[in-house]
């Protein structure tokens, strides 16, 4: 586990003192193991109203889920032959609010400070966090062959808020210039960039639908700008009934969000498609795009207290069908 303060800082465990940007490799170096026998690695930051104990829960139920199934239905996850052993890294930071449109402006007020060039420090340390797992993880693309089963991917996962520091991240990511290895998707990688993350999956998206134009436009390559770290697809969940990026974004933002509606103007041109049922494979055709939008309104929606309460179905994705997606990520990612 991994915790952020109010300003995006990480922090050491037993210690009220954030740890200097100059020590934060060797902070993860020390507090950070990545077992040799896991194939996938994940990191997964949670989001509004989530405490850390919650956010750990959630996460090893969605990668416990997604392992049962891959296991149980091998003929759906065509690539996971040699295994599924997937194994995260969960970021916590100070989510907690009032309920309501205060609480939410509070919250993504905060969201963006923490983030923001200058004074918040989470792009920052979480991009740290991404290089460290790359330089320490074994390259599937090393050498390269189109499925290396010794091979370690790495996946993004985060939840409301949450997927703002991801893609936060990943464009700081995106100003190292190594060499990126990465075979499975059909976007072609680029010289100019560190390293891959071979899939991002946000359930929820707490942000405005033209976020990609407007906050994170260093995550899609347009013209000669080179393309950020993401080598696989940013699939993003959405609900008519999350009242959190709907009724609540609406009154903030002045539009619903991501979660509600799905991603609106962005650099390429977003796909949609619904979330499938635990017996209906995920294809290459359905997945193998820059964005996807994936409508989830017939599974996350809660029941009828949820529906009306401040969030609506906003923390409503723990479901087999939300572990199916993520195992259909991870398998085509080969």
């Amino acid at each position: 586990m991994v915790h952020l303060d109010e300003k995006g800082r990480l922090r050491s465990p037993g210690s009220s003192a954030p740890v200097r940007p100059d020590r934060l490799a060797e902070h993860l170096a020390r507090e950070l193991r990545i077992p040799e026998e896991a194939t996938d690695l994940y990191v997964y930051v949670h989001g509004w109203q989530t405490s850390p104990d919650v956010a750990v829960r959630s996460a090893a139920r969605l990668l416990r889920e997604a392992r049962e199934l891959a296991t149980a239905r091998p003929d759906l996850y065509a690539g996971l032959e040699g295994g599924y052993r997937p194994w995260c890294v969960v970021v916590c930071w100070p989510s907690s609010s009032l309920p309501g449109l205060r609480g939410y402006r509070r919250i993504r007020e905060r969201a963006h400070a923490m983030s923001a060039p200058g004074t918040g420090q989470a792009a920052h340390v979480l991009g740290h966090l991404l290089g460290y797992l790359d330089t320490h993880r074994t390259d599937p693309g090393d050498p390269a062959v189109l499925r290396n089963r010794n091979g370690q991917y790495m996946h993004l996962l985060g939840h409301s808020f949450g997927g703002r520091f991801l893609c936060e991240a990943v464009q700081w990511a995106a100003e190292s210039p190594q060499q990126p290895r990465v075979l499975g998707w059909s976007h072609p990688v680029d010289p100019r960039r560190p390293f891959t993350v071979d899939s991002a999956l946000v359930f929820q998206m707490a942000a405005p639908r033209d976020s990609f134009d407007t906050m994170f436009p260093e995550l899609f390559a347009t013209g000669v700008r080179p393309a950020a770290p993401l080598r696989g697809p940013l699939a993003l969940t959405h609900s008519r009934w999350d009242r959190a990026t709907g009724f609540w974004h609406l009154r903030a933002e002045g539009a619903p969000g991501i979660g509600h509606s799905g991603a609106g103007a962005a650099p390429v041109a977003p796909y949609s498609t619904r979330l499938l049922t635990v017996d209906e494979p995920y294809t290459r055709g359905l997945l193998d795009h820059r964005i996807v939008n994936i409508d989830a309104g017939w599974r996350f929606r809660g029941g009828r207290a949820t529906r009306l309460a401040p969030a609506g179905a906003h923390s409503d994705f723990l479901h087999p069908e939300s572990a199916h997606l993520l195992a259909g990520l991870a398998a085509l990612s080969r």
